[in-house]
This record gives structure tokens, C-alpha cells and sequence, in this order.
């Protein structure tokens, strides 16, 4: 599989996770009347935090992915980030929507490595 395609695949499950997440704030919202804001709702605010989580730190990682991949780093090196990513945000989400603590702490820290580890390989290409 070339590194485009791979980053593709990861980008393709990201986006189906932006969509779910937001599924989740909207049905909540209909079913609770509340159409800006949480309302003190605490179970929609923790579904809002959740998708503006998500969409916080999707695009520029989907990005680092595509530029690692047009620079020809390694499909392996794709596989790795984008997975450490893709499972760190899916962690994070489950964390955060049902106020698990470990799984969302752990979910942000494999995002924190995924995205470190893209940064340190684009820079170094990048001056190479």
C-alpha cells in the first residue's frame, strides 16, 4: 500500500468518527430541547467537549499525514502515527463521553505521541 493510500484510511475512519461524534451532540440536543449551549445539561456538554475535541486536533494531524506521505516517509511510519493517533482519539471520545478518566487521559496522550512523532518527521524531511 503507497503512503497516501494509508494516510487515506486514516483519514476516511477520522472523518467517520468526527461524524459520530456529532450525531451524538445533535441527537441530544433534539431530544432535550436545547438548541445553543448545553442548557446545564451535563451529559450534552460532555458530548459537545467531545466533538470539539475531536475536531481540535483531527485536521492538523489528517494534514501532517498527507504532507509525511507526499514526502515520501515510510507507509510503515504512516501506519504507526495514523493508528497511534486514530486509536488515542476513539480512546479519548469513549473517555470523555462516558467520564472514564483513564481511557480519555490515555487517549490524549497516544494523540500527543502520534502528533509529536509527524511534527519531529515533517521538520526533520523538511531540513533534510
Amino acid at each position: 500500500m503507497p503512503p497516501l493510500e494509508a494516510a487515506a484510511v486514516y483519514i476516511g475512519i477520522n472523518i467517520l468518527l468526527l461524524i459520530y461524534l456529532s450525531s451524538r451532540v445533535v441527537f441530544m440536543r433534539r431530544s432535550a430541547q436545547i438548541s445553543v449551549g448545553h442548557g446545564g445539561n451535563l451529559e450534552l456538554e460532555l458530548r459537545t467537549r467531545a466533538h470539539g475535541n475531536a475536531t481540535e486536533y483531527i485536521p492538523a494531524m489528517m494534514v501532517g499525514l498527507v504532507t509525511a506521505a507526499y514526502m515520501g516517509i515510510p507507509v510503515l511510519w504512516i501506519h504507526v502515527l495514523g493508528g497511534t493517533f486514530t486509536f488515542g482519539r476513539i480512546l479519548h471520545a469513549v473517555g470523555l463521553s462516558g467520564n472514564i478518566l483513564p481511557a480519555r487521559a490515555f487517549g490524549m496522550v497516544l494523540t500527543w505521541i502520534a502528533m509529536i512523532g509527524i511534527a519531529l518527521m515533517l521538520i526533520y524531511h523538511g531540513l533534510a
